[in-house]
């Protein structure tokens, strides 16, 4: 199993990363099927709370995934990867669920280091798009 820590800190790696990958990911962030149907489908109220524990949900993992990387904690990066993958499929999340799900295989050949930005640019991009949703 990879060890996911490369001898860097995280939070300037990711910080430094996520400036580079923000703008390219709020286009492709939802799904317009899934996301436009919870929209349409929810009554303004519910689909502000799932929105709100959408948020919630992502500030953990994220922090999670962060402090798993920095420990070296394989099993802990790969469960919280796996738990915020769930999270975006159930709103429509495409391009965050895509990253979640590339930082929990342990086989794929791109380090923590890389992955981590991009996951953490699509949550942001994500969450813009679930709020324009609401206006």
């Amino acid at each position: 199993m990879r060890n996911p820590v490369h001898g860097r800190s995280s939070t300037m790696a990711v910080d430094a990363g996520f400036a580079e990958c923000k703008s390219c990911c709020v286009m492709s962030a939802l799904d317009p099927t899934v996301a436009g149907q919870l929209a349409e489908d929810l009554p303004p109220d519910v689909f502000r709370t799932i929105i709100a524990t959408f948020e919630e949900d992502l500030t953990r993992l994220v922090q999670e995934l962060r402090a798993a990387y920095d420990s070296g904690d394989q099993d802990g990066y790969e469960r919280a990867a796996h738990s915020l993958a769930g999270a975006a499929a159930a709103v429509g999340a495409v391009g965050l669920e895509r990253e979640a799900r590339l930082a929990m295989d342990h086989r794929q050949p791109e380090a923590a280091i890389t992955v981590l930005p991009r996951l953490v640019a699509e949550a942001e991009g994500a969450l813009e798009a679930l709020h324009a949703l609401i206006h």
